[in-house]
């Protein structure tokens, strides 16, 4: 099954993959899962739930902090009654991102790295004009033959789907 899936995706990435350089493809292709991925978590949270509870969360650490410097038990104890709503609130979002977008995009993520892994294992996306240290340290960390100043085709997706995420994150007003 697998397999169909790959080929599917060498049919529909296949001539970008033969015709443009590795950076070209992996930014396409962090820019698509990025950019799709936000969308879906856009979609799928309740996005008014999510500014309720960091609206919430900046007026509790607002009087959290009031109550600590003026040192009063009393609205410090009626904090803590507040904490755990706040906390049950919390938990409702993170089920509800949980349960919903991390379930429906992995296997989407995973299959895709495991696409992208057969073209552009060993090959050095980006080159940084020095030794970045935790390039080195990820290269060590995954046992890669690539040097401490070349970035892998995993850390140049995370760079662009995260800042595609983030842009894309600002300008639909989210959380």
């Amino acid at each position: 099954m697998i397999d169909g899936i790959y080929a599917f995706l060498d049919d529909l990435f296949g001539p970008l993959i033969v015709a443009y350089h590795p950076i070209v493809v992996v930014t396409i292709s962090g820019a698509i899962l990025g950019a799709f991925f936000t969308i879906l978590n856009y979609v799928l949270v309740d996005q008014e739930k999510v500014k309720r509870l960091q609206k919430k969360s900046r007026e509790f650490q607002k009087k959290y902090k009031e109550a600590q410097a003026s040192k009063d038990e009393k609205k410090l104890k009626k904090l803590q009654q507040e904490q755990m709503e706040l906390m049950k609130l919390q938990s409702e979002v993170m089920k509800d991102t949980m349960l919903k977008v991390t379930l429906l995009t992995l296997p989407i993520f995973w299959v895709f790295f495991g696409w992208l892994r057969r073209w552009y294992v060993e090959v050095g996306i980006v080159k940084a004009p020095f030794n970045f240290f935790l390039f080195d340290w990820f290269h060590r960390m995954y046992h890669s033959a690539l040097p401490p100043d070349e970035l892998g085709y995993i850390g140049w997706y995370m760079m662009t789907s995260m800042i595609v995420g983030y842009v894309l994150r600002k300008l639909l007003d989210m959380g």
